[in-house]
């Protein structure tokens, strides 16, 4: 099942995407794509309804149809840095001897297709395509055998980056990470059972039709499972946060020389069975 929030930004309603490509409103059942509407129960509730009874929705998804972040009021984006040994490499840095974990601002939550803007100031915004995992059961002391009955569902993330704010600004990587439209999330939640093998998803990123990033999760570091567990470890995982789980090779800050956001540029990207993002970088 592909869970989505459509509409103006702010404004969103709950929905899904049917086998069609068609949206259907799921207003009757959820309040939103959000926090306990994304509790197994309910998520088992939503897959035994008739589809072809829920109202369509005109337009078509991420073309006349906006579509928003495909979850609503996240408590906590959590993301984790260098977590793919070739990306690393590139950053000239070692592969971690665990998790690194900081925190994206919930403010820089945008839709799948909304621009991203360059803050003021900035000389090296960057790209990070990255597979999210949301939280659907609550807890803390997660063990790893068992952090996968905590997932909703697996979605795409672009984990835009400002390289100067983030390394040389003095301090942790916040302030590189967290500006406004620096989080990109969607086109869908996608729940487990249609994704399948989570740890061998091809991933991508272009500029303006250029291929920067081309890897795959399954060169992830620390997997998914070892991700939650860890992260419950230093504070309570809630209904609807976000973690966003590393960025393999390709990033502008690893080109030779380094390439960076300008202002006028089209970013595309995606992951296998989890759809794809375009957005229109502008400056703030």
């Amino acid at each position: 099942m592909k869970l989505l929030r459509y509409g103006p930004a702010g404004q969103e309603k709950p929905g899904l995407l049917d086998d069609d490509g068609r949206v259907r409103d799921l207003s009757a059942h959820v309040v939103d794509i959000s926090g306990d509407d994304l509790s197994p129960e309910k998520v088992a509730q939503l897959k035994g309804l008739d589809t072809s009874s829920l109202p369509v929705v005109p337009g078509q998804p991420q073309e006349d149809l906006r579509l928003g972040p495909c979850v609503g009021d996240v408590g906590k984006f959590i993301c984790i840095g260098l977590n793919y040994a070739d990306h690393a490499a590139e950053s000239g840095l070692d592969v971690p001897p665990e998790p690194v974990v900081f925190g994206k601002w919930t403010s820089a939550i945008v839709g799948p297709d909304d621009d991203v803007e360059i803050p003021r100031g900035s000389e090296k915004t960057d790209w990070e395509v990255e597979l999210g995992v949301v939280i659907g059961k609550g807890g803390k002391y997660i063990e790893e055998a068992d952090a996968l009955q905590h997932v909703a569902g697996f979605c795409v993330i672009n984990d835009v980056s400002e390289r100067d704010f983030q390394l040389h600004r003095a301090g942790t990587w916040d302030k590189g990470k967290g500006s406004d439209t620096f989080g990109p999330i969607g086109p869908w939640l996608v729940t487990p059972d249609e994704v399948g093998d989570f740890d061998q998803l091809a991933m991508w990123l272009e500029v303006d039709g250029h291929r920067y990033q081309n890897g795959s999760t399954s060169t992830m570091v620390y997997k998914v499972p070892h991700l939650i567990s860890y992260c419950s470890r230093f504070m309570s995982l809630q209904p609807g946060d976000v973690i966003s789980t590393g960025t393999p090779p390709g990033v502008g800050m690893g080109q030779k020389p380094p390439v960076y956001l300008k202002g006028g540029e089209v970013m595309r990207l995606g992951i296998e069975k989890l759809g794809t993002q375009t957005q229109n970088v502008k400056n703030a």
